[in-house]
């Protein structure tokens, strides 16, 4: 049982909730250049990677793979589910700046601010599908024995794609509310960056 999903949206919160049966994951990176917030956002928009499923390209991404393994055993009257191991493969991509050498230093602050917050919201996707990876396994360790293989392989199938599905519902719902949250967030961030770096240049 195996099925890819691709996740992608603008940018980020972050938690860190259990952690996944087998978690797999790796780093990708695409240019951005460009010297002004403006040419910026058109290399963003140029060069990120694109999703499936709006067609549009985005500043970051992350590429999703569950695999179950399920093992069974067969009794006379019965068959269970004796293991099952869910493995989580993911790619996050993201976005990397070739800075100029007299890059301005408020869109330095500001690029600063939204990589951070690319990556956190990134690094969210991953951990929702991490934590239902781990329902998943839950689920189906607990499922009761069947009078078949057959009967408990339908089972352990069904469970596996309403899982996934619960795992989509919430990839999306937290895309549209960090969707909405974007601006103040950013407006938040950059606030605390800059008190911060203020702070720094007082005399100790």
């Amino acid at each position: 049982m195996k099925r890819s999903l691709l996740c992608a949206l603008m940018l980020a919160l972050t938690a860190l909730p259990a952690a996944a049966a087998n978690l797999v994951k790796t780093y990708s990176y695409f240019s951005v250049g460009g010297r002004t917030l403006d040419d910026i956002e058109a290399q963003l928009s140029k060069n990120g990677p694109q999703v499936k499923s709006t067609g549009m390209r985005h500043p970051g991404a992350t590429q999703m793979a569950f695999t179950t393994r399920v093992s069974y055993a067969q009794k006379s009257d019965s068959c269970r589910i004796v293991d099952a191991i869910v493995t989580l493969k993911v790619k996050v991509i993201l976005p990397e700046w070739r800075r100029p050498r007299k890059a301005d230093r408020d869109v330095r602050l500001f690029w600063d601010t939204l990589s951070a917050d690319i990556k956190r919201h990134e690094e969210r996707h991953v951990e929702i599908a991490k934590n239902h990876a781990r329902a998943l396994e839950d689920a189906l360790k607990a499922t009761y024995p069947q009078k078949t293989c057959d009967a408990a392989k339908a089972k352990a199938a069904e469970i596996t794609a309403a899982m996934l599905a619960k795992h989509d519902r919430a990839q999306v719902q937290f895309d549209r509310v960090e969707g909405v949250n974007f601006e103040s967030r950013i407006l938040r961030l950059l606030r605390y960056r800059i008190e911060r770096t203020e702070s720094g240049r007082l005399p100790g």
